[in-house]
């Protein structure tokens, strides 16, 4: 039976993991996310590697085993299940329902999430856009890009939101920059690294810097 603990270190691993396009994740990295200091980082992954959770190499870092993986895809569906449903269900706000989730995704057994999930109508994506894995483990695969990566004069759907800080996905409801939303590219100032952009179809005129840029993901319109 897994902790607490490890459940939330594997699932850092998997969400780094993907993050950083590296099966194996670095020690400094998975401290940072963690909150803890390296050394304590070093010591939980050498026991989880003992119990069979993960890899660990000294110098270069963890990847998950099998077990390891396919347990923090069940937390990460839990998490965002969850998400979903108190948006939907409990009709909190998007900015305000990590925390809830986290505590909750240890909590709630396969019956209650499976129950959720089809309340629900087994969504593929959460609030934020982040893809639910289904009960076998499997992940929507979806081509996107960076909305500081697009072109002038390019129409595009708004489909995930990187950051999600609590300010920020507020900034971004005020804004109507939310996913499923369809924005157009205007004009990209590269000297000061902001992106003019514009709503559709209602037509309302907006200036992102860039590193807000960065953390809105993007797919073609169309």
């Amino acid at each position: 039976m897994a902790s607490i603990t490890i459940e939330n270190y594997l699932k850092q691993i998997l969400l780094l993991s993907d993050e950083l396009a590296n099966e194996r994740v670095p020690m400094g990295k998975l401290a940072e996310r963690m909150q803890v200091v390296p050394g304590t980082a070093t010591t939980m992954v050498k026991a989880m590697d003992r119990s069979g959770w993960l890899n660990y190499i000294p110098r270069e870092g963890v990847s998950l085993t099998e077990e390891g993986n396919q347990l923090a895809l069940k937390v990460l569906r839990k998490h965002r299940v969850v998400e979903m449903f108190l948006v939907e269900a409990l009709k909190l706000d998007w900015s305000e329902i990590h925390q809830e989730a986290e505590a909750l995704e240890h909590a709630i057994s396969d019956k209650v999430l499976d129950r959720m999930d089809e309340y629900l109508g087994r969504p593929a994506y959460d609030p934020h856009g982040d893809p639910i894995p289904t009960r076998l483990g499997e992940i929507k695969a979806r081509k996107l890009q960076a909305l500081s990566e697009c072109q002038k004069g390019q129409t595009v759907r708004i489909a995930q939101i990187k950051q999600q800080d609590a300010r920020f996905l507020q900034f971004l409801d005020r804004t109507g920059l939310t996913p499923g939303s369809t924005i157009r590219v205007l004009d990209h100032d590269a000297t000061a690294d902001l992106h003019q952009l514009e709503t559709v179809p209602d037509g309302r005129k907006m200036h992102l810097g860039g590193k807000a840029a960065e953390s809105i993901w993007v797919s073609p319109k169309g």
